[in-house]
C-alpha cells in the first residue's frame, strides 16, 4: 500500500477527524489487525497537538475464547478499574478515535444469550457515564482492514490481495484518495451544511419512504427539529468528524410516530454476525414485527433490549449515486454500507437536533421526542428507486428523494 497515502488518511484522522486540540489527551482504540498505521496514526496526533495519546487494543478471537469458557455473572460483572477508567475519562474528557476492522464474521457461534446479557448489564452500568460526556468531547470512527474483514468483502481473491483491495476502497470511500483529504473534506462539509440549511427552512413534521420493495413507511419528526450533516462542534466549540467516512444529513424523529414496514437494502452486521433480507414493521412507532432470510433471532433480541430499542433513533438521508454506492462494494461493516444510501437506525436518538438540548436532562429530551435506549443500530433501507417526501408543518408535500438521490 502506497505509504505516502496512509499518511494522509492518518492526518485526517487526527485533524479533520478527531480535531486535535493542543495539549488534549486522545485514546485511540484498535484491534491487532494494522499495527504500522496506529503507529502512523499516533505520530499524527502528536504532531497535531495532542499532549498524550494512548492506544487500546482488543482481539475479536479473545472475545470468542470469553464467551466459550467464563460464566454470564463473571462477564457481566463491573470492575473498580473499570469504573477508575470512566471517572477518569468522565473528568478529563479526552477525544477518542475508534479503529475498526473487525471480522463481520468474527463472533460466529458465539453464545447469543449470554452476549445480549454481558451487554445489557455492562451498558446499564457505562451508560450514564456516555450520556454526561455526550457533546463533551471529539471523536471519531474509522476504518482499517483486517484479513477476515478483507476476505469477506473480497472473497476471490488472495488475503494479501484482498486487504490491499480494502484498503484502496476505504481511502476512496473516505475520500482520502487523493493529495488533499483535509481540502476535500473541507468542501465536501460544506456541501452538507447547504443541504441541511435547505431542509431546515422547509420545517418538516414527517418523513414518507416509498419504494418498489415494499418499504412503505411514514415517520413523524419533532417540531423544530433540525437536521445536521457532516462535522459538529462540542459544547466547547471544538469541531470534528464523528465518522470518516460520512454521507448522511440526519434527524431524530420523534419517538412514538412511525407506521408502515421497511425493508432493508443491504445486510447487517451486528455482534460480530449477519443478518441478511430482513424487514421491520411498525406500529404506533414501535417495531412490532421483524422478519429475516437470516439471524432473525439476533433482530430479535435487539428490539428487545430495551424499552427504547424497538423505536426509532435516526432517519438519515444520503444519495444511491454516492462515493461508498459507487464503488460496487458491500463492506458489510456499517460505518460505510450506512453511507451508501439512506439508513435509519433503531434505538438512541440524538439530543443535538433540538434547540437548547445542551440544558435539558435524558428525561427531559425524551419527553420532546428523543428516543433513548442502550443501543443506537443502523440499518440500510436505501434502493435506485426510493422515494421520500417531506410532510411540512402546513400539511404541504416537498419532494426529498426521486429515485435514489437528492430531488433538490
Amino acid at each position: 500500500m502506497n505509504k505516502l497515502q496512509l499518511r494522509r488518511y492518518a492526518k485526517l484522522l487526527a485533524k479533520t477527524g478527531v480535531g486535535v486540540k493542543k495539549g488534549q489527551w486522545v485514546i485511540v482504540q484498535a484491534e491487532l489487525d494494522q499495527p504500522e498505521f496506529v503507529e502512523m496514526v499516533v505520530e499524527e496526533l502528536y504532531r497535531a497537538g495532542a499532549g498524550k495519546v494512548t492506544v487500546e487494543f482488543s482481539h475479536q478471537p479473545l472475545l470468542q475464547f470469553d464467551y466459550k469458557y467464563a460464566k454470564t455473572e463473571t462477564l457481566a460483572k463491573t470492575e473498580d478499574w473499570e469504573i477508575a477508567k470512566y471517572e477518569l475519562r468522565k473528568k478529563e474528557l479526552p477525544a477518542m478515535l475508534y479503529l475498526r476492522s473487525a471480522d463481520p464474521n468474527g463472533l460466529a457461534g458465539i453464545d447469543q444469550e449470554k452476549y445480549t446479557a454481558v451487554s445489557r448489564a455492562r451498558t446499564q452500568v457505562f451508560k450514564p457515564y456516555r450520556d454526561f460526556m455526550e457533546y463533551k468531547y471529539q471523536w471519531c470512527i474509522a476504518g482499517v482492514p483486517s484479513k477476515g474483514w478483507a476476505k469477506k468483502v473480497f472473497p476471490d481473491v488472495m488475503v494479501n490481495s484482498a486487504v490491499e483491495k480494502l484498503w484502496n476502497a476505504i481511502l476512496v470511500a473516505s475520500r482520502a484518495d487523493g493529495p488533499d483529504p483535509i481540502r476535500e473534506w473541507a468542501r465536501h462539509n460544506d456541501e452538507l451544511a447547504k443541504r441541511s440549511d435547505y431542509l431546515n427552512r422547509l420545517k418538516l413534521v414527517g418523513l414518507e419512504y416509498k419504494s418498489s420493495n415494499g418499504t412503505d413507511l411514514k415517520v413523524g419528526l419533532i417540531p423544530g427539529s433540525k437536521f445536521h450533516g457532516g462535522g459538529g462542534d462540542t459544547l466547547k466549540g471544538n469541531y470534528f468528524n464523528a465518522n470518516i467516512p460520512t454521507e448522511e444529513i440526519y434527524i431524530s424523529p420523534k419517538a412514538g410516530e412511525a407506521e408502515g414496514i421497511v425493508y432493508s437494502a443491504k445486510p447487517l452486521s451486528y455482534q460480530g454476525e449477519v443478518i441478511e433480507n430482513f424487514s421491520v414493521r411498525f406500529e404506533k412507532g414501535r417495531a412490532v414485527e421483524v422478519k429475516a432470510e437470516k439471524n432473525q433471532h439476533l433482530l430479535e433480541k435487539m428490539i428487545a433490549m430495551d424499552e427504547g430499542a424497538c423505536m426509532l433513533g435516526e432517519c438519515a438521508l444520503i444519495p444511491y449515486d454516492s462515493p461508498i454506492n459507487n464503488t460496487g462494494l458491500l463492506f458489510y461493516n456499517t460505518l460505510y454500507d450506512e453511507n451508501a444510501s439512506c439508513h435509519l437506525a433503531l434505538g438512541r436518538g440524538f439530543g443535538e437536533v433540538l434547540e437548547g438540548f445542551e440544558d435539558k436532562t435524558t428525561e427531559e429530551l425524551k419527553e420532546l421526542g428523543i428516543n433513548d435506549s442502550m443501543i443506537h443500530v443502523d440499518f440500510m433501507i436505501g434502493t435506485k428507486d426510493m422515494n421520500i417526501v417531506g410532510i411540512t408543518k402546513n400539511g404541504e408535500r416537498v419532494q426529498i428523494f426521486k429515485d435514489g438521490n437528492w430531488a433538490f
